[in-house]
């Protein structure tokens, strides 16, 4: 077995199409499946079914698939670990963070980490919360940043920022004649929230309070960042929710916040990391990590 068997059948994974595989791999399509077939008579099953409904992964392929990705991810790493050493530093440290809904307190903490660890590269990705767990088992990201502790096993998550819920508005929305916002006048209009999709289920006090109101869910539309959803309730679509913290430093105009007329609905910012039988290599260890995280915190 070697890696050009691996690589094929990744590309085959995808395409779940001979052709096209074997154009995105710049072979024949005869020696694709010439490869396909000695890398199923090496690991002794099929990975394809073929028929003429096209082609599909067999259990055992989906299986095996989780796995070559796996092995893609770490060679990938190593040669960006190569790379960052070549460049005067020690390692990288790989950082997920929330598509369209980074926190404004996290750059003084990257901050303190480049002044206390200048040998040590670090790199943010934004990530859906599925693409961060699949990064954290993989070994892609060694930490990661979200919204729900519905993240499997496997993984760790921390509470490190609780933050109120506030209601944002247009600035001339009705709801601004409340100091602090009733849950059965909120209902009356539509709402725009992160979907869940995204970011997992991010605010279920809030949407058991909203239940609680009107006993039946309203009319929702979900956005993928908080630039959307300020953009949505500026133009009068909906009334939206935000984390105070973090919509303090948007400077919108055209919209504005109240809190809720309803108690302890929060918003809580995660530390996502692999559990201690994890083994994901990182360039500064965790427990410093966490520790510096939990002093910024203090």
């Amino acid at each position: 077995m070697e890696l050009r068997h691996l690589r094929c059948f990744a590309v085959l994974a995808e395409e779940l199409h001979f052709t096209r595989a074997a154009e995105r791999l710049h072979i024949e399509q005869s020696p694709l499946s010439r490869t396909i077939k000695e890398l199923e008579d090496e690991l002794g099953a099929l990975l394809f079914d073929r028929d003429r409904r096209g082609t599909r992964l067999t259990q055992a392929g989906a299986v095996y698939l989780q796995d070559v990705l796996r092995l893609f991810s770490t060679l990938e790493l190593a040669r960006e670990n190569v790379k960052a050493v070549s460049s005067g530093y020690q390692g990288i440290l790989r950082i997920a963070v929330p598509c369209g809904c980074i926190d404004p307190r996290l750059s003084g903490f990257l901050a303190r980490c480049r002044e206390e660890d200048p040998e040590v590269e670090i790199r943010l990705t934004e990530a859906t919360l599925a693409e961060q767990v699949r990064g954290l088992r993989s070994g892609s990201f060694n930490v990661g940043f979200a919204h729900t502790t519905d993240v499997g096993d496997g993984i760790v998550a921390e509470p490190i920022w609780i933050d109120p819920l506030v209601v944002a508005v247009s600035a001339r929305h009705p709801l601004l004649v409340h100091k602090q916002v009733p849950l059965e006048e909120l209902v009356r209009y539509p709402l725009v929230m992160a979907d869940p999709r995204l970011f997992g289920r991010s605010n279920c006090e809030l949407d058991r309070l909203l239940h609680t109101a009107t006993g039946k869910p309203g009319a929702v539309e979900h956005v993928a960042s908080m630039d959307m959803m300020l953009t949505l309730v500026a133009a009068g679509y909906g009334v939206g929710f935000a984390n105070a913290a973090r919509i303090r430093v948007c400077h919108r105009p055209d919209v504005v916040t109240r809190p809720l007329a309803a108690q302890n609905v929060t918003h809580t910012t995660y530390l996502l990391r692999p559990d201690s039988g994890a083994d994901t290599p990182c360039a500064i260890p965790l427990d410093r990590f966490m520790a510096r995280l939990h002093a910024q915190i203090d």
